[in-house]
Parts: C-alpha cells; sequence; structure tokens
C-alpha cells in the first residue's frame, strides 16, 4: 500500500486529535461540561463550542466560497466579540447537542478537505488556504483547546509527533507575532531545532543562522500557542531577537492574547 498523500496525511492527524480531545469529554457530565477552564470567561463548553463553530466557518469555506464572503462580513462588523458570540451560543446548548454538534460538524469538514481538487485554495479570514493549510490549522486549534480541557480536568495528554504540525505552523507565524506588536520582523532566519515526543530532532531554518530557538516541540507548542509561560517551559533563545521572539510569539491569528501567567513556584 503507498503512504498517504501530505494532505490525506494532516487530514488523518486532525483526525487524530480529534478523536483524542473526544476521549476527554465524551463522558463528561454537565457539571464538568460547565467548569471554567484556564480562558477567561470560557468553560469546556465554550473550548467545544468554538471548535464547532470554527469548524463550521471552514467547512462553509471550503463548500460554498460565496456564502464564506458573508461570514467574513459578520466578523468585520463585530472584530472584537465575533469569536466569543459564536463559543457563547455554542456553549449555551445541552451539552449532547453540543457534543453531537461538534462530531458531525467536524466529520463534515474532514470529507470536504478530503474531497477538495488538488491546489485548490479555499477563502479564510485571513489569506486564502489550500487544503493541507486548513487541516493544519483546525489541528493546531483542537490540539490548543484541548490543552485547556485537559488542564481543567487534571489529565495530562501524552504528547505524540503530531505536534509537528503545530510547531510549522508557530515557526511560519514568526514574523506575523512581531507584526501583531507592531515590530518589524528581523531581517534574517532563525534556527529552530526541537526534540520529538519520540526523540528525533525537528529542525526549521539555516543550519548556520547564528540565532537560535532550542527546546523540547511540546514546550515549544505550548508556548506559541500561549498555553504555558515562558518561565515554566523548557525552550531557550539564543540571540536577542530570537529571545523577544519567545516572548511574544503567537500561532493564531487575531490579536496578541493575554497568554498564562506564570505558574510559580512548585513544592
Amino acid at each position: 500500500m503507498s503512504d498517504p498523500s501530505p494532505v490525506a496525511a494532516v487530514i488523518d492527524d486532525l483526525h487524530h486529535e480529534s478523536e483524542q480531545l473526544d476521549q476527554l469529554v465524551a463522558d463528561l457530565d454537565a457539571t464538568h461540561w460547565a467548569h471554567d477552564t484556564p480562558a477567561p470567561r470560557w468553560t469546556i463548553a465554550h473550548q467545544i463550542a468554538h471548535l464547532a463553530w470554527t469548524d463550521r466557518a471552514a467547512l462553509i469555506a471550503v463548500t460554498d466560497p460565496d456564502a464564506f464572503a458573508d461570514e467574513v462580513k459578520k466578523a468585520l462588523a463585530a472584530p472584537d466579540t465575533f469569536v466569543d458570540q459564536g463559543a457563547d451560543q455554542g456553549a449555551a446548548q445541552p451539552p449532547a447537542h453540543l457534543l453531537a454538534a461538534w462530531r458531525t460538524g467536524r466529520t463534515a469538514l474532514e470529507d470536504a478537505l478530503r474531497a477538495a481538487p488538488a491546489g485548490t485554495r479555499f477563502p479564510w479570514y485571513g489569506p486564502p488556504m489550500s487544503a493541507a493549510s486548513m487541516a493544519t490549522g483546525r489541528l493546531m486549534e483542537t490540539w490548543a483547546h484541548g490543552q485547556d480541557v485537559a488542564d481543567t480536568l487534571g489529565v495530562r495528554r501524552q504528547p505524540t509527533d503530531r505536534l509537528r504540525h503545530v510547531v510549522r505552523i508557530g515557526v511560519r507565524a514568526r514574523d506575523f507575532a512581531f507584526a501583531a506588536h507592531g515590530l518589524p520582523a528581523p531581517a534574517e532566519e532563525f534556527r529552530v531545532e526541537l526534540r520529538s515526543p519520540t526523540g528525533d530532532l525537528w529542525t526549521h531554518g539555516p543550519a548556520d543562522a547564528p540565532q537560535r530557538v532550542t527546546g523540547p516541540a511540546l514546550d515549544f507548542c505550548l508556548l506559541v500557542t500561549q498555553r504555558a509561560h515562558r518561565t515554566d517551559l523548557d525552550v531557550h533563545a539564543h540571540g536577542p531577537d530570537a529571545d523577544h521572539w519567545l516572548d511574544i510569539a503567537q500561532s493564531f491569528a487575531g490579536p496578541p492574547g493575554p497568554g498564562r501567567p506564570p505558574r510559580g513556584p512548585r513544592p
């Protein structure tokens, strides 16, 4: 049997990442769905509702680009609130209905991405995206919001090599992170060397770049998704611009987020 295409492989990884999160929430009672997560004002229900809402938006972009233009207009009309509004509406549903909607929507999106003609690019809230980029973005969000759920439930998830997709987005979003803070991007590329969960070395950028970032891939992913404070992570910068990047890094679109406070000294 031949290896899957790069697009099929990332969609497969998205499927497995979603299934892992599904296992965390499938048997929760209504009280747990209402528990606050590390994201201010968001419960576990909000986390899943946001994923369902974004999957729906992505499905519209893939299957009906003209209709997606209306979604963009809605976002532009309420740039500071439209994400929270979508999460609020979904979180107000009974948990069973919300879980079913998330499952149905993510399956429909996976099917639509698999069926998309090669080379197709879809509209999005930022630049147009390929099927692989769309799936990678959905995986990154699923992993990040899944981390919020896991932290709320006190669950330590086993990291997998699916994190390579989150790493890739985080590295590629370097210049965006500087722009989001009104800063010029560094002129030179950085070298990024990260140890994967299975022990491989993942590298990005020129091997001889004078400025580097090193550490475990998991810690880098927690940093760029702003799910942990830099001081609690084993990610290291070599060079002033690389050091500044680690203070402002973000893999998600939109304005800079508040991030997470340091955990502080542990016993």
